[in-house]
């Protein structure tokens, strides 16, 4: 189901759940009959494809329904405890009003205007500049902020970062990345299981392929049948650990599913809720190659702003570039890009001796709309700050009106 704007996205997102849990289901069978297949050829080495293949189909159908209470049980585990899961692998803790007022402010003022259920309120003690929101229903439903991005961000940035979790929320993004996660969860487990198992075992019985074959050809009259059962023990298992592979790779490639279009949205979506696309343009550069969170799967970096981590040729990548984005906002919102900041790689490997000598450290990405290494060699003055909170003077700002 092809979607082609905010409605037609949450219903694909809805439609794609549903589809991806169904083949999550399809892929346990898979690993269940190649593990039916190694356990035929270990149990008798000496028989046909045709009857390894019978007999292990005959044997999926009797354990296709432990696989099924185990699979649906595995997901209903997930359901209650995915977000207890993804707390003990990012650290992330709840917060009050009273422990993060400032944050816990703008993510309510962005509810109360737009009527929508606010969320918990989590934080990631972490130096990265990310943040991601998980959760199936509204009970669940959080928004996890790393430190780093508190620092490193002003309010106006910090909206537009909570407007664009709050989208993804409200467009069902959230639930379509935590079915995804499970499926991975549950077929890799498997799939290690089963690799794990067969290895085990064909190392434990050594030679039994080869001893079978050289006892039958004691008769002559018996030798090419022994050759092709041997060698129908070999495609078996062969077949199985293509299965097992094929399954883990899709389990893999569900993300696929995962359309980048839903990034775009959820940046639209915070415009609409902040009325500042300058905002959300400011934070996603300096989000950009800041995000890495320390010690976090594949899975958790896929549900955050932004994710630098690319696959191959960026073809399995779940997010579209910064650069992308920005130029739709641009395009689309009105907005005004000042330009990427310097990569943080970067200035580690060009060493000390090219940082300016007045200054030891780079300034915080607080400061001024980008610190003077990415601002214009002569950046405007920017006005002292109004007791309101608005810039005396400027009611422009550096970058458009806010």
């Amino acid at each position: 189901m092809a979607a082609y704007g905010l409605y037609t996205h949450i219903a694909s997102n809805k439609f794609r759940s549903m589809l991806l849990l169904g083949g999550l289901f399809a892929l346990v069978y898979v690993l269940v009959y190649a593990g039916a297949l190694v356990a035929e050829v270990l149990i008798d080495s000496n028989r046909t494809v045709a009857f390894y293949l019978s007999h292990a189909f005959h044997d999926l159908i009797v354990a296709a329904p432990v696989a099924t209470v185990v699979t649906a049980l595995w997901v209903v585990i997930a359901y209650f405890f995915h977000q207890s899961m993804i707390d003990a692998v990012t650290g992330g803790h709840d917060v009050t009003r009273q422990e993060e007022p400032r944050l816990y402010n703008l993510l309510e003022n962005l509810c109360i205007s737009r009527g929508i259920t606010m969320p918990k309120l989590k934080i990631m003690e972490s130096p990265a500049l990310n943040a991601f929101a998980t959760g199936l229903n509204p009970r669940q439903y959080s928004v996890t902020v790393t430190t780093g991005l508190l620092n490193a961000l002003n309010d106006k940035e910090i909206e537009a970062v909570l407007g664009h979790e709050l989208t993804h929320i409200r467009n069902g993004d959230v639930q379509l990345m935590v079915v995804a996660v499970i499926i991975a969860g549950v077929v890799g487990f498997f799939g290690e299981l089963f690799f794990r198992l067969f290895t085990n075992l064909s190392w434990n019985s050594g030679g039994s392929w080869s001893s079978g074959s050289s006892s039958s050809s004691r008769s002559s009259s018996s030798s090419s049948d022994s050759k092709s059962s041997g060698g129908g023990a070999v495609i078996v298992i062969i077949i199985a650990v293509v299965l097992i592979v094929v399954a883990w790779l899709m389990s893999q490639v569900v993300k696929l599913a995962l359309s980048r279009s839903r990034e775009y949205l959820a940046d639209a979506g915070s415009v609409e809720l902040t009325k500042d696309p300058d905002a959300m343009i400011s934070a996603l550069r300096k989000i950009e190659n800041r995000g890495e969170l320390p010690g976090a799967t594949s899975a958790v970096m896929e549900l955050c702003v932004d994710n630098p981590r690319e696959g191959f040729a960026d073809l399995f990548a779940t997010h579209p570039s910064v650069q992308s984005r920005v130029d739709a906002l641009v395009k689309f919102a009105g907005g005004r890009d000042p330009g990427p900041l310097p990569d943080p790689t970067e200035e580690t490997d060009q060493g000390e001796t090219e940082r300016p000598e007045t200054q030891d450290t780079p300034p915080p990405l607080s400061q001024g709309p980008w610190g003077d290494a990415a601002g214009p060699a002569n950046p405007p003055p920017v006005p002292a700050p109004h007791p309101s909170g608005a810039p005396a003077g400027n009611p422009m700002g550096p970058w458009g009106r806010h």
